[in-house]
């Protein structure tokens, strides 16, 4: 049985904050309150130093925007305007370094597959200019964590599965209540490591590891 590999998207094999920043100008404009974009660099800027009191990126840019008046149209409005400037200049985004290698030496021991809750735009122009086009399956506009515990299922009646994210709630813990492998990157890394079967502040330190795990999971004889 042939192992899966689900990653997931921002913050995991697409780095960078000008998605975020994108995202908050696009509330902002919705809004029309442009402090929201001001404050929303200084939110994220505390994130980024450890603050556990938001969730990820784009729930620190939220709870401005909301703090702001702003209301769940400005915030969808802004969040789709956001998208349409993906990988882009307006919202620039990196791989992590040897990403493309990395993914064309998994998909030889599994299949891989990205769930993201972003809608299915521009994405097929970000998986280029990331060189992740080895990722051949998608499943977009996923709303995770529920949507992914859907696509966990489906995925362990074909093999062992593996779930590759930067939020806990989100990305590993459908995977862990299903009995699924899990990886967490990024800023909150060590709080989930205990709880992950691979912990790393990067993807790359996790490479080797998640190939390991994929080479392992799909032997013969590998209890599936």
């Amino acid at each position: 049985m042939r192992p899966t590999v689900i990653f997931d998207f921002d913050g995991t094999i697409a780095l960078g904050d000008g998605p975020l920043h994108a995202y908050a100008q696009g509330v902002a404009d919705a809004a029309g309150v442009p402090e929201i974009a001001v404050e929303s660099r200084a939110a994220l800027a505390r994130f980024e130093a450890g603050d556990a009191t938001v969730i990820d990126g784009y729930d620190a840019v939220r709870r401005v925007a909301l703090a702001h008046g702003a209301d769940g149209a400005a915030l969808e409005a802004g969040y789709r305007a956001s998208r349409e400037h993906l990988a882009t200049g307006r919202a620039p985004i990196e791989a992590p370094a040897g990403l493309g290698a990395f993914l064309e030496r998994l998909a030889a021991h599994a299949d891989l597959l990205l769930v993201t809750n972003s809608p299915d735009i521009r994405i097929t122009e970000a998986l280029e200019v990331l060189e992740a086009t080895a990722i051949t399956r998608r499943v977009c506009s996923a709303r995770k964590p529920a949507g992914l515990t859907a696509v966990i299922a489906a995925e362990l009646e074909g093999g062992p599965v593996m779930s590759v994210g930067d939020v806990y709630v989100n990305d590993l813990e459908p995977a862990i209540a299903l009995g699924a492998a899990t990886a967490i990157v990024g800023t909150t890394w060590e709080s989930w490591a205990d709880r992950a079967t691979l912990a790393a502040a990067t993807l790359p330190e996790l490479y080797d590891g998640i190939v390991a795990w994929a080479e392992a999971a799909g032997a013969p004889g590998a209890g599936h």
